[in-house]
């Protein structure tokens, strides 16, 4: 019986040597926005005061920051996973240059430390991003 069992429930992997950069960027990605986001949307009051946006506003970037992690998570599962890997390192890209222009225009009423925090952020993205595209071009 066991030895059916065992047959039966055989699948094939999910993934292959070539795409393993690729999947442990994108789930290092996920695990670390998602803890981020719990981090900022449980300490939202203090993070309002040193950022300088309000604590409503730190929440809802946190909570996003979870949301995105569970589904980067799940996308790394995903048996096709060029195609996405090539949208998540077009997406942290257009994200880092977005938030490098909200920055660099002004809009948002941070302090300095507000500022280095998004530069971080950014930094971190990016360095995420040059990641992913590795394990991308491995796949090519």
């Amino acid at each position: 019986m066991t030895a059916t069992l065992s047959t039966r429930t055989r699948t094939r992997p999910l993934s292959d040597s070539s795409d393993s950069l690729l999947r442990f960027a994108m789930r290092a990605d996920a695990t670390l926005c998602a803890g981020t986001g719990l981090l900022i949307a449980f300490a939202a009051d203090p993070l309002a005061r040193v950022s300088g946006l309000s604590a409503v506003s730190e929440w809802i970037a946190g909570a996003a920051l979870v949301a995105y992690g569970v589904a980067l998570y799940v996308l790394a599962a995903a048996p096709a996973i060029r195609r996405i890997g090539v949208g998540i390192v077009v997406a942290n890209l257009a994200f880092a240059v977005a938030t490098t222009a909200v920055l660099a225009i002004g809009v948002l009423p941070l302090t300095a430390a507000g500022v280095a925090m998004m530069l971080a952020t950014v930094a971190i993205v990016l360095g995420f991003a040059a990641l992913q595209y590795l394990g991308v071009r491995r796949l090519a």
